[in-house]
């Protein structure tokens, strides 16, 4: 019996087939002359939805927002030379946080490469240092695999973003699409018993164990584990910002965020531990910062599912890749008594309450008003980031750069994270220099009507740059008072509804009109230039 010869399929409906075969709804792109072959392709389907942003940055951070909101891997197509380059910001972002991403670049054809062709740039090269991985694909006859691949590494692991760089000859190019099964995730193992023994007894014989949980705890789902494990051992919690909500904040065992702008309450019992239990968290230098050497002389305990951060900013007695929910699941200790976690609960009443410099309003009194609606909120990076994260309540989903701090995260996140969850209201907060780094991205929310609430802090000021040259610098405010523009108007323009504030009356009204549908608005709130985190 003759066997039917495979349909043979151009490369861009490879590439299309591939990402639906992987679960893809939705891709955040600018075309170009190289990628055109994958754009009339997908204007021929409608299983994936094409978002259409302003600038290739902005892409790569409405990605990182939809795979926050959604759990799966963030999709982003451009072309080639600047519209790569311009990917790398966003691709430093997403590594940094261990944001999950697949992005495409166009590349010259083949038959060009190293002969420094119009557009020809080394993408692969360039973003090494901040990819998991990167692939250039030359022959359409690899191009199934390595998009799966690609897939498969962005979650694999320590999650990130993956570059799969596509030739121009490899679109118009015929090959079999083998529809190829994909392979099944599993949690990553625990690496040594012996070492599993070892945290054990760590933990066993030490009598004043604190708990700090990052991301790798919500990257894992290990909320429940960590919350039993804390209450089994009578252990203050202490969180990353990039871990906020990995553990009830209202709980008494919580203490906040440690760090140079965490809470008094957290740096405080960390200083009185005898043993720290890093769980997916790395301790990096804006937590490290606030102590001395003897305050982390003691018993470290690392868990991370990526073996690279293990001892890396901190020396460690005992480090275990693993899985997070992997880890809690099989450790076997016994249970400890109160008098630890009762002697430290004092230390919550030293957090500090801001200092007011007028009557003006300041941004702690805006972001308390904004928690009572937002279900989502997305932040660009400034003194409201920090405020926002200082302040945070139960139940709010958080997406922010943490890593990289990167201005220019928060406005194209909240179209992701719309795009994801198209329901319910996404609010981004924004400093009023921040949100000038992406603001054409107003251009997208209007154009595809995401119900995106944009608040905009106006102090005049780049804030944190700003404080900084205040304790630094004896007051030198030198080129950190910025100009604006009328941002009401401005939202206007781009054809979305928009309110100004200069005090709390002012601010209820424009909330309510904010939230008062599932229309885009941008609220500009008028707050006291000096303040301080």
């Amino acid at each position: 019996m003759l066997q039917t010869q495979a349909k043979l399929l151009s490369g861009a409906q490879i590439l299309i087939n591939t990402l639906q075969k992987n679960s893809v709804d939705s891709i955040f792109g600018y075309p170009g002359g190289v990628v055109l072959d994958v754009y009339d392709g997908l204007s021929k389907q409608n299983i994936i939805k094409h978002y259409l942003v302003r600038h290739e940055q902005s892409a790569v951070h409405a990605a990182e927002g939809y795979a926050g909101m959604s759990g799966k891997t963030g999709v982003v197509l451009v072309t080639s030379g600047p519209g790569a380059t311009n990917i790398l910001t966003g691709v430093a972002d997403a590594y940094s946080d261990s944001i999950p991403l697949v992005v495409i670049t166009g590349q010259v054809d083949k038959n060009l490469l190293g002969k420094n062709a119009f557009q020809e740039i080394n993408i692969i090269e360039i973003t090494k240092s901040c990819t998991k991985a990167g692939f250039q694909v030359t022959d359409v006859n690899n191009l199934e695999e390595t998009l799966n691949k690609a897939f498969e590494l962005s979650q694999k692991g320590k999650k990130g973003p993956v570059i799969v760089d596509i030739t121009r000859n490899v679109f118009s190019e015929f090959a079999q699409y083998k529809n190829q099964s994909l392979p099944q995730h599993s949690y990553e193992t625990i690496d040594s018993l012996q070492e599993l023994d070892n945290a054990e007894l760590l933990i066993s014989q030490s009598k004043r164990p604190i708990i700090l949980a990052g991301a790798g705890v919500l990257n894992s789902g290990a909320q429940k584990e960590l919350f039993d494990f804390a209450k089994f051992i009578n252990a203050p919690v202490v969180s990353t910002m990039m871990g906020l909500g990995a553990y009830p904040l209202e709980d008494e065992n919580y203490f906040g965020m440690p760090g140079i702008y965490g809470h008094n309450s957290a740096n405080e019992v960390l200083r009185r531990s005898d043993l720290i239990i890093l769980l997916g968290a790395r301790f990096n230098d804006r937590i490290s910062s606030v102590f001395n050497a003897e305050d982390l002389n003691k018993n470290i305990l690392q868990v991370d599912i990526n073996s690279e951060e293990l001892g890396r900013n901190i020396a460690i007695n005992t480090g275990i890749c693993s899985d997070i929910k992997v880890f809690l699941q099989h450790l076997k200790v016994s249970a400890k008594d109160r008098a630890w976690l009762d002697s430290v609960l004092f230390f919550k009443s030293l957090n500090t309450v801001m200092e007011r410099h007028s009557n003006l309003l300041h941004s702690v009194d805006v972001i308390n008003e904004i928690y009572k609606y937002a279900d989502t909120v997305t932040t660009e990076v400034g003194q409201h980031q920090i405020f926002a994260v200082q302040n945070y309540k139960p139940n709010i989903k958080l997406i922010t750069s943490g890593g990289f701090g990167t201005m220019g995260f928060g406005l194209p996140a909240a179209i992701g994270a719309a795009v994801a969850s198209p329901d319910k209201p996404i609010v981004c907060l924004a400093g009023d220099g921040s949100i000038q780094m992406n603001i054409q991205e107003l251009a997208t929310i209007k154009d595809y009507n995401l119900p995106v609430k944009i608040v905009i802090f106006n102090n005049g000021y780049l804030g944190m740059v700003r404080q900084l040259q205040e304790n630094n610098f004896s007051g030198n405010y030198y080129e950190t008072k910025i100009s604006n523009p009328d941002f009401v108007t401005l939202a206007h323009s781009y054809g979305i509804s928009a309110a100004r504030a200069h005090n709390k009356a002012e601010l209820h009204s424009v909330l309510k009109m904010a939230f008062a549908d599932n229309e885009p608005f941008v609220a500009e709130i008028v707050i006291e230039p000096f303040e301080l985190v």
